[in-house]
């Protein structure tokens, strides 16, 4: 359950902002969330060693 604090915080933002009318700050913060969650899908991974 811990891994949807991120989620559910970035959803009330984006709804808040969207509820005061600033929509296109909404969609920057959907945007940038967005490409947040596939970078850090698609990086490398760290945590491995490199080939030796």
């Amino acid at each position: 359950m811990r891994g949807f604090g991120p989620w559910l915080a970035v959803l009330a933002v984006v709804v808040v902002l969207s509820a005061l009318r600033l929509r296109a700050l909404a969609t920057a913060v959907s945007l940038a969330w967005l490409a947040w969650c596939v970078w850090t899908w698609i990086r490398p991974d760290r945590r491995r060693p490199g080939p030796r």
